[in-house]
């Protein structure tokens, strides 16, 4: 079943974001003392007394300003609102009540959707500060202190009694997991709002726009999938280890981590660039499948050769992943999106296959005799037996005499042989050699 929806929402610098991470009990939203930090909506999945519903984060809401960057958050929020069944109002304690505060009072109270209002940084429970809040005409404020998780456990059981829909944690399905990565303005917004059928993240032409990894749950052909739009990675030396940027680029490498699929978005107007193969890289590394997309493909000139000259710099260039499955789109004509979503599934599915036993040692038996291992100080290599020991990514382990005795060239070859008996195009796979006395898998 799919969770409910609960909005922050509130004017910057309250908190909403301390409060989300501390909810879904991991650090989701980036947290910095300064206003402006969050601009787009910001999904996670939480749970409170065996209830399962998602938690949206929202950007700062300031009606004074009217540039564009404040009219894409506001435009966001509107949309978390509209789909949330119960809105946490927070406020600051601290601060005391604002000319803001009222402005974003009356505005919610539009949505006719049930309001909890919190009033938060109350860290040493300074109840009384929370009294002038009552001025709001939103009923009882709740005193809580996101950053001690004092009284949330009470706001979260009003929240859960307002809910409409109620789903147990037993009833709740994990989605695909499909983490948009690449350098910065490489079009991976654009990308995502295309996907998803809406504009659902804030789209600007300048570079580092998204600032964090942000969950976008969607339907596509009748299923669930989340996707996970990630800030621009630049190289390490080009980012202040303060920066807000700096913090965007680790949970972008988090997401990796989490994903189950990764989509590799590239500028095809720039090409390839050393960047992209670090980026590619730590992708590979961390086993993920994936699927190259080479975005602005409607920025290119193009004969009948471009595509294949695409194909052949790929080969060189990345060498260290012999098994790239690559898509050149435009997200701004929708030119072959439509093709993005099926080899999704495709490079998942070959992520996940499974090998018999007696087929692989088959595969491998024939490439050893028609082609031997080099002799290594005047001895060879042989292989007792093979096996897959598990999927995602796939994993194959072969005892050996010796695996000292393995070349990389032969190991290889021998990955080459089972990529070619079968289908793992847009996945890694890790082959291991173990001495044939030790049998631990």
């Amino acid at each position: 079943m799919k969770r409910p929806l609960v909005a922050i929402v509130g004017r910057p610098n309250v908190g909403k974001s301390t409060f989300f991470n501390r909810v879904c009990g991991k650090k989701i939203s980036i947290v910095q003392d300064m206003p402006g930090v969050t601009r787009d909506r910001i999904y996670g999945d939480a749970e409170w007394c065996n209830f399962a519903f998602s938690l949206v984060d929202t950007g700062g809401l300031d009606f004074a300003s009217k540039d564009e960057l404040n009219k894409n958050i506001k435009a966001q929020a509107q949309i978390a609102v509209d789909l949330a069944e119960v809105i946490i109002f927070m406020v600051d304690g601290k601060e005391g009540i604002t000319n803001q505060d009222y402005e974003v009072a009356d505005y919610l109270r539009k949505s006719g959707k049930p309001i909890v209002l919190a009033v938060n940084k109350l860290d040493n429970n300074e109840v009384e500060n929370s009294y002038e809040f009552y001025a709001l005409n939103l009923g009882n404020p709740f005193c809580i202190s996101s950053e001690h998780g004092k009284g949330v456990g009470d706001l979260l059981d009003e929240v859960i009694s307002l809910l409409k829909t109620h789903v147990s944690v037993d009833e709740v399905e994990d989605t695909l997991k499909i983490a948009i990565v690449g350098k910065p303005n490489a079009g991976k917004s654009s990308l995502t709002n295309r996907l998803i059928g809406k504009d659902r993240m804030v789209v600007s032409n300048v570079a580092g726009t998204t600032r964090d990894a942000i969950d976008i749950p969607f339907n596509y052909d009748g299923k669930e999938y989340t996707l996970i739009d990630t800030a621009g990675m630049r190289k390490k030396s080009q980012i202040d280890k303060e920066t807000i940027e700096s913090y965007s680029v680790l949970r972008a490498i988090e997401s990796i981590r989490r994903a189950d699929v990764v989509l590799f978005v590239v500028d095809a107007s720039v090409g390839l660039t050393e960047q992209d193969q670090k980026i590619a890289s730590f992708v590979n590394d961390e086993g993920k499948p994936s699927v190259f997309i080479f975005n602005k493909w409607d920025l290119i000139e193009k004969d009948n050769h471009t595509m294949r000259e695409f194909e052949k710099n790929l080969e060189i260039d990345f060498a260290f992943m012999n098994y790239i499955k690559a898509i050149y789109v435009s997200a701004q004509t929708g030119q072959r999106l439509n093709q993005i979503m099926p080899a999704v599934l495709e490079v998942y599915e070959n992520s996940g296959r499974k090998i018999s036993m007696g087929v692989l040692n088959e595969i491998i038996g024939d490439a050893m005799g028609s082609n031997p291992p080099p002799a290594v100080g005047g001895r060879r290599l042989k292989i007792a037996y093979s096996v897959q020991t598990s999927t995602h990514p796939p994993k194959f382990v072969f005892f050996c005499n010796d695996a000292n005795l393995v070349v990389k060239t032969y190991e290889r070859y021998l990955e080459n042989k089972i990529r070619q008996a079968f289908n793992f195009e847009g996945t890694p796979i890790k082959l291991i050699f173990r001495n044939n006395y030790d049998r631990e898998v």
